[in-house]
């Protein structure tokens, strides 16, 4: 018999069709952009190890601290099996002293790096430094990898 007081009032549970029943949303949602920096974060990780490129050689340790370099080096590597590389690039021993005249950059006061195996003959070694010094070069580094306690 009576008439029901919340018939007329907002929000009473009666909605037309068509009206949202809340306001517009004005927050941004964080998830989804959470979830792309996530794999990009993973992507990363994954590739960054990938990106360290050179000739892999097996290094002799030593008590000595790494050195602080702005530019990069001139460098030579030889392989456990005897096969020398200027900056990275395979290279035959009768080429190296024409190659190292032609890349002196700075003059022959220029450093160059000498990475070798410790499993290569120490006579190879000699020979490649020697061809070195002959060239011009003054200055000779071997790298070595600090030790491990």
């Amino acid at each position: 018999m009576g008439a029901s007081v919340a018939a007329g009032r907002k929000g009473s549970g009666r909605r037309r069709r068509g009206t949202p029943r809340y306001g517009a949303m004005a927050e941004i949602n964080m998830t989804p952009f959470i979830d792309v920096m996530l794999v990009l974060l993973i992507i990363f990780m994954v590739a960054a190890p990938l990106l360290a490129t050179g000739v892999a050689v097996d290094l002799p340790q030593t008590k000595a601290g790494p050195l602080n370099i702005d530019q990069k080096p001139l460098a030579i590597a030889v392989d456990d099996k005897g096969q020398i590389f200027l900056m990275d690039q395979p290279i035959e021993i009768g080429q190296l002293l024409d190659r190292l005249k032609e890349t002196a950059k700075a003059g022959f006061d220029e450093r160059i790096y000498m990475r070798a195996s410790k499993t290569v003959n120490y006579g190879r070694v000699a020979e490649i430094m020697s061809m070195v010094t002959s060239a011009g070069y003054k200055k000779v580094a071997l790298v070595t990898e600090v030790e491990k306690k």
